[in-house]
């Protein structure tokens, strides 16, 4: 896999797909495409070029929201992993999610957008019942579910164990957004465990930097 040969063409397609006048279909290719950029400059060891396109994709996500169908929930949360991985600030993507109601969502990614905003905003209590809320939701991937359980309750073993599963499942899937094999919840799992003291390091993989 040449990473910076698939940045290129990431980049291409955004340069290519950008003009003054998008809708809201188009914004979100264009969020896809400076996403994929990032993703492989970050796996390509361009720690610098990488945060930029992620931190332009998290643009274009919100961008998208404003006129996007109602429970878009993908944006909030796209924007929030690409500021994590970017090591840019989320909160204001977070608080944005929970003031649309992401909370009160009937969908499962609804609820996985508020719980990644509230383990955010520090705001573990009310995290974990969201995410107690996934362990329960039918088709939410639930080594996913308990990782986010864990980090709420600041569990390190548990969160080990979870976050491991999440990267297996990420080693033995063939589809991936604008097809770039990277296992990016993992690495925003392992964003949102840093400051809680919790990151297990994660083994090495080829669907890692």
């Amino acid at each position: 896999m040449d990473w910076r040969e698939q940045a290129d063409a990431a980049i291409a397609r955004y340069e290519g797909g950008e003009t003054h006048d998008v809708d809201q279909r188009q914004l979100t290719q264009l969020a896809n495409a400076a996403w994929a950029a990032g993703l492989c400059l970050l796996m390509a060891g361009d720690r610098e070029g990488s945060a930029r396109w992620l931190r332009q994709a998290a643009i274009r996500y919100g961008e998208s929201w404003a006129i996007a169908p109602p429970d878009s929930w993908g944006r909030p949360i796209a924007g929030m992993k690409a500021l994590l991985l970017a090591g840019a600030d989320p909160r204001s993507t977070a608080n944005f999610a929970l003031e649309q109601g992401a909370g009160r969502a009937e969908s499962p990614i609804g609820r996985y957008a508020a719980a990644l905003a509230l383990l955010v905003l520090e705001r573990d209590e009310q995290a974990a019942e969201q995410a107690a809320w996934l362990q329960q939701a039918e088709g939410f991937p639930q080594d996913v579910a308990a990782a986010l359980a864990a980090l709420a309750a600041r569990d390190a073993g548990a969160y080990a164990e979870a976050v491991e599963s999440v990267l297996s499942s990420f080693e033995e899937r063939d589809a991936f957004l604008e097809d770039v094999a990277v296992a990016d919840t993992a690495l925003v799992l392992e964003a949102l465990a840093r400051p809680r003291g919790l990151a297990s390091g994660l083994r090495e993989s080829p669907r890692l930097p």
